[in-house]
C-alpha cells in the first residue's frame, strides 16, 4: 500500500530538529545544481565546449522567455526565474531515480516555492513602484475592488501550490501503481511522458511567476496620474 502524499518520512534528527526525506532530497538537488553550475562556469571560454554551450542555450532561452512574457529587461529577474525553473525541473525529474520521491510531490515543498513567488511579487512591486504605488494598485480600477484584489494575491498563490502538487503527485502515483501491477516494462512509455510533464510543469510555474511579477511592477493609470500630480506640485 502506498503512503499518503501528505505524509512525511523522518530521515534523521539534527539536534532537536527532525529532517524528513523530502528535505534531504531537496538539499541533494540543490547541492547537485550548485555543483553543476560551478563546474560549468569556473572556466568559461570564448569557444565553449558542449557543457558551456548547453548552459548558454538554457540561459538565453530563459532570458528570451522573460523578455517575451514581461516585456522588460531580463537581468533583474533571471536569477529568480532561472533558479525556480531549474530546481522544479530537477525535482520533478528526480522521480526517475529509483527510490527517490520528488520533493515537488510533497505539498510543503510546493507551498515553499509558491511563498517565494508571493514574496517576490511584493518585493519587486515595491521596488518598482514604491510602497505607496504598490498599495494603490490594489485600488485599481476602483476602491471597491480592494478586497477582491487582496484576495486574488492569496488565491493565485494557493493555485500555484495545488497545480504543481496535483500534477506531480498524480504522475508518481500512476507509475507506482503500474509498476506494482504489471512490472517494469509497460510503464516505460509513461515514464517518458512523466519527463515531459515534469518539464511542462516547471515551465508553467516559471511563466506564472513571471506573469504575477509583471502585474506587480506594471504601471497603472493611477500611478501615472499620481506622478503627474507630484510633478505639477
Amino acid at each position: 500500500m502506498m503512503d499518503s502524499p501528505l505524509s512525511t518520512h523522518l530521515a534523521f534528527t539534527l539536534g532537536p530538529v527532525p529532517i524528513s526525506t523530502t528535505v534531504l532530497t531537496t538539499w541533494g538537488i540543490m547541492a547537485a545544481l550548485a555543483a553543476a553550475a560551478w563546474a560549468v562556469t569556473r572556466r568559461l571560454t570564448m569557444r565553449p565546449g558542449t557543457a558551456q554551450a548547453c548552459l548558454e542555450l538554457v540561459v538565453e532561452t530563459i532570458q528570451g522567455q522573460i523578455h517575451d512574457t514581461m516585456h522588460t529587461a531580463s537581468t533583474l529577474f533571471l536569477p529568480l526565474i532561472g533558479t525556480l525553473f531549474l530546481f522544479i525541473l530537477a525535482a520533478n525529474w528526480s522521480s526517475m531515480v529509483p527510490g527517490i520521491e520528488p520533493p515537488t510531490a510533497k505539498i510543503e515543498t510546493d507551498a515553499a516555492l509558491a511563498l517565494i513567488v508571493f514574496l517576490s511579487v511584493v518585493g519587486f512591486g515595491i521596488q518598482a513602484r514604491g510602497l505607496g504605488g504598490y498599495l494603490r494598485s490594489f485600488a485599481y480600477p476602483n476602491l471597491f475592488l480592494v478586497p477582491m484584489n487582496l484576495l486574488e494575491q492569496f488565491t493565485r498563490t494557493f493555485a500555484l501550490v495545488v497545480r504543481l502538487f496535483g500534477n506531480v503527485m498524480s504522475g508518481v502515483f500512476i507509475i507506482a501503481i503500474l509498476l506494482s501491477l504489471v512490472g517494469l516494462l509497460v510503464p516505460v512509455p509513461l515514464m517518458a511522458l512523466e519527463l515531459l510533464t515534469g518539464a511542462v510543469q516547471a515551465y508553467i510555474f516559471a511563466v506564472l511567476a513571471m506573469v504575477f511579477i509583471s502585474g506587480a511592477i506594471e504601471e497603472k493609470p493611477s500611478d501615472a496620474a499620481q506622478q503627474q500630480e507630484d510633478t505639477a506640485s
